[in-house]
């Protein structure tokens, strides 16, 4: 595990929250991939990613969150997002992640949405 990320999941009733803090690239995607696997073995069929305010996403993060997009609409759970700064809340909306991963501007909005 990297020492740049920080990644913990709880649960609130049926919807599965993956806290995260730190930098998200190619090394630290396979943390947070854990992170929803454990979260989908729950059988959650919603997932939060609640990211820290000072979260780095690089290209190679970015890949990993496609990947976990692309897992739970396979599998047809909803996850949503919340936490994200202004500029990455852009970077999602341009690379078109916010279809499949909506970004809400708090932890409340997000589960209301659901």
């Amino acid at each position: 595990m990297s020492k740049d990320i920080k990644v913990s999941t709880s649960q609130k009733g049926d919807i599965a929250v993956i806290s995260i803090q730190g930098d998200v690239t190619a090394m630290t995607g396979e943390v947070i991939g854990n992170a929803y696997g454990s979260a989908d073995v729950s059988n959650s069929p919603k997932i939060l990613l609640q990211f820290d305010k000072d979260c780095y996403i690089n290209s190679g993060g970015l890949a990993s969150l496609i990947d976990i997009a692309s897992e739970g609409r396979k599998k047809q759970q909803k996850i949503h997002a919340y936490g994200l700064s202004d500029h990455f809340q852009k970077i999602f909306h341009m690379v078109g992640l916010t279809r499949c991963i909506p970004i809400f501007t708090s932890e409340e909005a997000a589960m209301k949405d659901f």
